[in-house]
């Protein structure tokens, strides 16, 4: 992997239902100073616009909250009908603060099951894309299609990390490059052995275009990162793994083993 690279912004105005993403892509990419996709670029693609393109727009008049949706509300401060949405779009809702649902979804912990009302059509909520690895790889499929370059694809989220303030770029989709990469068995500066460490090259690439993107009025929705060296292939997705392996939902399952059997249930 190359120790510099370039990353390019990407303006390309309001996306809406329906719309082609590539070719979207295409014209923003082939403005200076990106000049056109190339060989071995990486593509990272807000998942708010795959969202949209892909029409997961949900006018919020239209949705009947059920009485879970109604005490989850009320207990947390929110919008029952944005609740309603979010335990639709859980796997599992696991706790929860004011204005806040920690729910379970495609193997991670988030926020509201992803459901953003920022970057929404007025009165309207935007899950997250269906299937964000298959958003990539659909993607990159349809640029080698049409142009017959090899390229990689990660469709990102902003996340907020544990005891930590503000959000980060994330992974949620790949497609065309290792989405993490094993370190194991490698040397450090002083000869030891590596017995755990894993990269998160998706989730570090979509951080530094989170930087180009913003979270309010930008109208970045995709980056171009050139240069990286990072091989593209045919892999597809972003491993995840058990909350019983992870050491924040690890510990709380230790010390309450019910924390993940309360569908719906907050502490």
């Amino acid at each position: 992997m190359n120790r510099s690279f370039c990353a390019y912004g990407l303006h390309t105005g309001l996306i809406g239902r329906g719309d082609d993403l590539v070719a979207h892509l295409l014209k923003s990419a082939g403005k200076d100073p990106c000049q056109g996709l190339q060989d071995g670029d990486i593509v990272v693609i807000a998942e708010s616009v795959v969202a949209m393109a892909e029409g997961r727009v949900i006018c919020l008049e239209e949705v009947v909250p059920g009485v879970e949706a109604y005490s989850l509300a009320q207990r947390h401060g929110m919008d029952p009908r944005l609740v309603e949405v979010v335990l639709q779009e859980s796997d599992q809702v696991v706790g929860g603060i004011p204005g806040f649902l920690l729910s379970m979804k495609h193997g991670t912990l988030l926020p509201n099951a992803g459901v953003d009302l920022s970057n929404a059509p007025p009165g309207c909520a935007v899950p997250l894309p269906r299937d964000p690895d298959a958003s990539a790889a659909g993607l990159q499929r349809t640029v080698r299609e049409r142009l017959g370059l090899r390229i990689g694809v990660i469709v990102a989220d902003s996340r907020t990390h544990a005891m930590r303030l503000g959000c980060a770029g994330v992974g949620i989709g790949c497609a065309g490059i290792e989405a993490v990469i094993d370190e194991r068995g490698r040397k450090d500066l002083f000869g030891r052995e590596l017995h755990v460490t894993r990269r998160a090259v998706a989730d570090c690439i979509a951080s530094a275009a989170e930087l180009l993107m913003g979270e309010a009025d930008e109208s970045v929705p995709m980056v171009v990162v050139r240069g990286l060296g990072v091989p593209i292939g045919d892999t597809v997705g972003v491993p995840s793994i058990d909350a019983s392996e992870c050491l924040f939902m690890g510990v709380a399952l230790h010390a309450d083993p019910s924390v993940l059997s309360n569908q719906g249930k907050t502490p």
